[in-house]
């Protein structure tokens, strides 16, 4: 995967309800994760709204990135970020894609292809 710098990664601190109903956040798949510290990479683009929690990323070239409660992220397809979940974290989640295409992209990413 290319290396995308932290500036790629958007967050939009207590975006409007309209906003986030225009975006039908809260029909998205939610997602929870303790306290931890892992690597990841996005094999396409995801945005996340963040219900609790607080979270570091930390790009490949080292630079942060802290974001929380009722933030809404937006993560560019190819970014390799290490996560430090510093409290418990909750979020809504939604793919770029279709179930078949972001498959495809997970297998492709998980290959190394």
């Amino acid at each position: 995967m290319k290396q995308t710098p932290v500036s790629e990664i958007t967050v939009e601190h207590n975006p409007a309800q309209a906003k986030l109903d225009a975006l039908n956040v809260s029909k998205w798949p939610t997602w929870k994760k303790e306290v931890s510290t892992f690597p990841w990479s996005f094999p396409e683009q995801e945005i996340a709204y963040i219900l609790d929690g607080e979270c570091e990323v930390t790009t490949c070239c080292g630079t942060k990135l802290t974001f929380g409660k009722g933030d809404l992220v937006t993560f560019p397809a190819g970014v390799n970020i290490t996560w430090e979940v510093k409290q418990p974290l909750h979020k809504h989640y939604q793919l770029d894609g279709n179930i078949i295409t972001q498959t495809f992209k997970r297998i492709k990413a998980a290959l190394k292809l």
